[in-house]
């Protein structure tokens, strides 16, 4: 273990653990949790200043040089200052190479860099790599993992970043730190036991896990997919205003249409996914400005009733939302050995209302000018959904590329618009009524599925019967139990009972009830109908005597075949019984 000067000592976050264990868990491949934030740079920039200026951040926030590590003695992993640490700096100038080749080479050095796993043991979990890629011309590569910071960090890190950098590198013209420590503290004095009680009420009844990927899929980390598509600014307009009119937020709204489309790809009205929640405590003094892994994921309990309307599901996603505010502080974990298989899922949703172009502004004043801006990072769900509440409501899936195709991911954020866009026109429709489909996949399953249509030859089921029984007489025709009988055995039995029934009056328009239990007898009884011209009218013996009789006269069966069993205290009215018991009504 690499030795190292230690400052401090802190407990690890909710989220902290969970990334800890998966990191730990899997120490081969793709860690999904190492994310690279790429800015492209314009201008006269400066690169010792700009290592200066990282550095004065990491000296100057505890929780920038943490380590994770399980300390002999203490039960749970621990989160070791460090009192300092050297910045991971590295340099490469391509801008001798022409635009294009430029870029694809910095393309490979940044997956590169991302590629080489942390030890989360030695901090720091952060490292930075520049690239010259033409005449004042950078990108500049930010590799960090997401046990240290969280999405809302991200922001605030890159305002400090450029305050510093325009200070000639130093941080002495930044406010004082609100430590990541003080949250922490915060986290120790919640009441924990409310919150199992509150997670158990909000899980009761949900038994099953709310699974998407297909059974026996390997869980290994890899890669992921993106998909995305925007809403569209009037859409995006109409479910603000529906948002406003109802007392909802837009996160609410997206996330009961999010629940629509998982309830339809899994066939199920109780579907439970994950949510990314910020876990900034209001009452927390400066937490608006600190660094640190404040976010947690929890389960989002949905029940789908297709009898209630949109606005009332709206209103109870809010509200069991609303009742949850207080609890998020509790881990996945804990909620899911409290609550039990129902609070597991594999899709999880982010509402990501920090846009990281947001330090624009501080990178200008420092000369700067950033000109693109991309976040390189994999998920281990099978599908993860990032919301953007842009003015066009962008909508990101990443999803797992061996267990769903481009096709299919893109379908899923259509289908999301598409619901999006039927719960913004009216909130009185009744859940069971939303169609997900669209017109092209309505065609694939009516049409395209559907198409079994096969010619056949002319003539009555009989004449068709007959012509097998012409063309193998010896092959099995029916089976039930123990008993069996070919086509040939069935044609002469059916034969006999149509004599029987001609005998009676049975003809053309005729109609002869069945009460018969499942047997040989009853596909004899049908034929034998059929060949004297007339129809059955199918009865269960397992209905009562009552309802049976009421059935014979409303259909004006004049004979009804059955066995004593069946018939006994069946009211019959004017029909006629032929009881089948034992083998003479056949031989008749």
């Amino acid at each position: 273990m690499t030795q190292m000067r230690v400052q401090d000592v802190w407990p690890l976050s909710p989220l902290q653990e969970g990334l800890l264990f998966h990191a730990v868990y899997d120490e081969r491949g793709i860690d999904v949790y190492v994310e690279q934030l790429v800015l492209d740079l314009a201008g006269k920039l400066d690169p010792a200043v700009l290592r200066d200026a990282w550095q004065a951040l990491l000296d100057r926030h505890e929780s920038l040089r943490a380590g994770f590590r399980q300390l002999a003695g203490v039960a749970q992993p621990v989160q070791v200052i460090a009192r300092g640490v050297e910045l991971p700096w590295r340099e490469e100038d391509l801008s001798g190479l022409d635009a294009d080749t430029a870029r694809v080479e910095s393309e490979r050095l940044g997956i590169e860099e991302r590629e080489r796993r942390f030890d989360l043991a030695v901090p720091p979990l952060l490292k930075v790599l520049l690239v010259k890629v033409g005449p004042d011309e950078y990108r500049m590569m930010v590799t960090l993992h997401h046990i240290l910071l969280d999405g809302w960090s991200l922001p605030v890190l890159m305002r400090e970043l450029w305050t510093c950098y325009e200070a000639g590198g130093s941080a002495g013209g930044l406010p004082p730190v609100t430590p990541y420590r003080d949250y922490l503290a915060w986290l120790a004095r919640q009441d924990k036991e409310a919150a199992r009680a509150a997670w158990r009420q909000e899980l009761t009844g949900a038994d099953e896990p709310t699974l998407v990927a297909p059974g026996g899929q390997s869980t290994a980390p890899v890669a992921s997919g993106k998909a995305a598509t925007d809403a569209g600014a009037e859409l995006a307009g109409r479910l603000r205003d529906l948002a406003r009119r109802n007392g909802l937020t837009l996160n609410t709204v997206i996330q009961a249409a999010w629940a629509v489309v998982l309830g339809r790809l899994t066939g199920r009205r109780d579907v439970v996914f994950g949510a990314t929640v910020a876990g900034r405590p209001a009452d927390l003094p400066g937490m608006e400005s600190m660094l640190g892994l404040f976010i947690n994921t929890l389960p989002v309990r949905v029940r789908l009733d297709p009898a209630r309307t949109v606005a009332e599901l709206l209103a109870e996603v809010q509200e069991r939302q609303s009742a949850l505010l207080d609890h998020q502080h509790l881990s996945l974990t804990e909620i899911q050995r409290q609550t039990g298989p129902g609070a597991t899922f594999d899709t999880i949703m982010a509402f990501e209302n920090h846009p990281i172009g947001g330090q624009d502004a501080t990178a200008a004043a420092a000369g700067l000018r950033i000109t693109g801006t991309a976040m390189r990072e994999s998920t281990n769900f099978p599908l993860s959904l990032g919301v953007h509440p842009t003015e066009e409501l962008r909508l990101r899936l990443d999803y797992r590329p061996d267990l769903f195709d481009p096709e299919a991911a893109q379908g899923l954020l259509d289908r999301l618009v598409r619901v999006l866009g039927q719960l913004a026109a009216d909130p009185e429709t009744l859940v069971g009524r939303l169609d997900v489909l669209g017109e092209a996949e309505w065609s694939r399953v009516v049409a395209e599925w559907n198409a079994t249509e096969a010619a056949l030859s002319g003539g009555s089921v009989v004449e068709r019967f007959e012509g097998w029984v012409a063309a193998a007489p010896d092959v099995v025709a029916v089976r039930c139990g123990g008993e069996a009988l070919s086509y040939g055995e069935l044609d002469r039995r059916a034969n006999r009972l149509a004599r029987l029934l001609s005998e009676v009056g049975v003809g053309r328009e005729s109609r002869v009830a069945l009460c018969l239990p499942r047997s040989v007898d009853m596909v004899v009884a049908e034929l034998a109908v059929w060949k004297a011209g007339g129809a059955f009218v199918p009865l269960d013996p397992e209905y009562p005597a009552d309802r049976l009789g009421f059935v014979i006269a409303d259909s004006g069966a004049e004979v009804v075949l059955g066995t004593a069993g069946c018939l006994n205290d069946v009211p019959l009215g004017d029909a006629r019984a032929i009881l089948l018991d034992g083998a003479d009504a056949f031989s008749a």
